[in-house]
């Protein structure tokens, strides 16, 4: 009996709830009905939208585009000791100077460059009792004009150009124990011209080599006359026989240019020049200068430089040469 009530129970619940829905969904007729909306807070589009084309005046940008990138370089050093007359140590009273100039240009667009360095040095040591001698004398001048043929290789014209500002002397004592000198080079005696045709690889910045087989050199020595009436023993003088001012070669040539900062503040620079002529094969020169550069501060560096030249014109055997030199150096731009 209980199981009865308890099915017309869930019967009657089941029947409500489907009553109810039937009563939700009864539609109503609200079209007599004042029913007032809220505004709603987005804006709403009542006029069509027109599109108007704006006028815009181009902007025009006034800019040069600079091919050239260059720097200069001007130091100046000296050194100088004193000593009383009572100083018991030794020594010898001394001044010296140096100065030296660098200056680089290049030019680069498309596959055109041009490049210049002007390289010079100077510098004098007085010591007391004896006469003025030369510490560094160069003047190195290098144009160079590439075409690129490939990522690494460069097609080049070169001319350089090479002498010294003064007087060389070798120094001697006389029989009095005097101090003398006797001449053996100055300004264009001798003076270098050399222009070269050839390929050049260029791996990177700061490192190049030019290759070339078609290389013209002439050598002058406007004094020649002077240098052998200093010393009448010669029969030329750097290649160019006594009684002549020029000659000419023709020669295979190999340049490598490295220029590197090898550490923080330590720059690593070299040049190695092989001459080798077609006429006397045995008369090949070689040439390597080094210059190492510690930077101490903003305009202040110590410098140790070297040359080694080996030029049977002018000496049989190995020559070098070797300075060490603190000094100013004021670099542009910076």
């Amino acid at each position: 009996m209980r199981g009865l009530y308890v099915c017309l129970f869930l019967l009657f619940a089941v029947s409500a709830q489907v009553s109810a829905q039937e009563i939700d969904t009864i539609p109503i007729n609200t079209k007599d009905l004042s029913l007032p909306l809220k505004k709603s807070p987005l804006p709403s589009l009542r006029d069509p939208i027109i599109f108007k084309p704006v006028d815009l005046s181009p902007v025009v940008i006034s800019s040069k585009v600079n091919y050239w990138k260059t720097q200069t370089s001007i130091g100046f050093n000296i050194n100088q000791a004193a000593f009383s007359n009572n100083w018991t140590g030794g020594g010898v009273n001394s001044l010296a100077i140096g100065g030296l100039l660098n200056y680089k240009a290049e030019y680069v667009k498309d596959t055109w460059s041009y490049s210049t360095e002007v390289d010079l040095q100077y510098g004098k040591v007085k010591n007391k009792a004896q006469l003025e001698q030369k510490t560094t004398d160069r003047i190195f001048w290098d144009n160079k004009v590439a075409l690129q043929l490939a990522k690494k290789w460069y097609f080049f014209g070169s001319i350089d150009f090479e002498s010294q500002f003064d007087n060389g002397y070798t120094y001697g004592t006389d029989a009095n124990g005097q101090q003398n000198e006797t001449l053996i080079s100055k300004f264009m005696s001798p003076g270098y011209f050399t222009e070269s045709v050839g390929v050049e690889y260029r791996p990177a910045k700061y490192f190049s080599a030019r290759f070339s087989a078609a290389t013209l050199r002439q050598t002058l020595v406007l004094a020649n006359q002077e240098l052998f009436d200093a010393d009448s023993t010669k029969t030329s003088n750097f290649g160019v026989p006594v009684g002549h001012e020029f000659r000419q070669d023709l020669a295979a040539q190999i340049v490598g240019n490295f220029d590197k900062d090898i550490a923080k503040n330590v720059n690593l620079k070299f040049r190695y020049a092989l001459f080798m002529p077609y006429n006397d094969l045995k008369f090949t020169s070689h040439r390597l200068d080094v210059t190492l550069t510690a930077k101490v501060n903003r305009f202040m560096n110590v410098s140790i430089t070297g040359v080694g030249l080996y030029d049977r014109n002018s000496a049989p055997k190995i020559q070098g040469s070797q300075a060490l030199a603190m000094g100013l150096t004021f670099v542009f731009p910076r």
